[in-house]
């Protein structure tokens, strides 16, 4: 396994990119799947200049009378996930084309892997959602290859939905994996204080996953983390979506402090080690970075 992503092939007719233009797709406007909340059409991400369409609103759904009261909850929030629209998916041959899993990927012993994985996390935390640091030990272990995947793994789960962000703002890369050109990110909405989270949360082509850009701006990037901002956007997402599953890429714990900084505003950690390239020392260290009950393990990629 390694983080980068294969070229694309020079004989490719057009991009993604370019057959979600020319089909002339709505993107669908980001929402709360437990809210009905309204929001307006300035409050949507954009897609390359879509506009946003009908928002699902819970108060409209139907509930069988049957069910118990703590149920109907659950019921409305799959129901609404169910619905979720994808402006564009990604074909099988789009994902593995960037060595992304999905349910019918040929490569049994891959998504088996990351199944296990996340059953793992799903133990550890007694089945509840939760927020994931991945990090590497080392510069180029390959946590973006890891994080995109685990976060894969978690949206196979028609009830649940993932929720991958970007945080390696030195050299940010989910975007480009998944041939997205996002106008705004994290970064963004750090430093505006109107920026409505709505804005910055992309559809990825993968149903029910969705990915947060790091954002257009990268100066100081350690600044970001420590911010009271980060620490109210971390509150607000998790509050705002109570059904997903909150994975952060971030720069290898070696190189940078963010995935420490991060690690004290999420649920777990996930260190990421290159095979045969590092040390058990430098892995002990990089391990060491983290509060001992929030570490859940290291995975060897390679």
């Amino acid at each position: 396994m390694t983080e980068s992503r294969e070229s694309r092939s020079s004989g490719r007719d057009e991009t993604l990119e370019d057959r979600f233009k020319r089909q002339g797709s709505e993107r669908p406007r980001e929402e709360s799947p437990v809210e009905s909340e309204k929001q307006t059409n300035t409050g949507d991400a954009q897609g390359g200049g879509h506009s946003s369409v009908d928002q699902l609103d819970s108060s409209n759904m139907l509930v069988p009378s049957a069910m118990e009261p703590g149920a109907v909850n659950r019921y409305v929030v799959s129901k609404q996930i169910r619905q979720m629209q994808e402006p564009r998916y990604l074909t099988p041959d789009d994902l593995a084309e960037r060595r992304i899993i999905y349910p019918d990927s040929p490569d049994r012993k891959l998504v088996n892997r990351f199944r296990n994985l996340r059953t793992k996390l799903l133990e550890m935390s007694g089945h509840r959602n939760f927020a994931l640091v991945v990090t590497g030990a080392t510069e180029g272990a390959g946590a973006s290859y890891i994080a995109m995947n685990l976060a894969a793994a978690f949206a196979f789960d028609e009830s649940k939905t993932a929720l991958l962000i970007d945080c390696n703002l030195r050299e940010p890369s989910l975007h480009t994996a998944l041939d997205m050109a996002p106008e705004a990110g994290l970064t963004d909405f750090l430093e505006e204080p109107e920026y409505d989270i709505a804005r910055i949360i992309y559809p990825t082509g993968i149903p029910r996953l969705r990915l947060i850009p790091a954002g257009s701006r990268r100066e100081s990037p350690g600044e970001f983390f420590t911010s009271f901002r980060m620490r109210q956007f971390m509150q607000a997402v998790r509050r705002r979506y109570p059904d997903r599953f909150i994975i952060l890429d971030t720069a290898s714990v070696g190189e940078s402090p963010d995935a420490r900084i991060l690690a004290e505003l999420c649920d777990y950690s996930l260190l990421v080690v290159p095979h045969g390239r590092v040390t058990p020392s430098v892995v002990e260290q990089a391990a060491g970075a983290f509060q001992r009950e929030k570490f859940a393990g290291a995975i060897i990629n390679g």
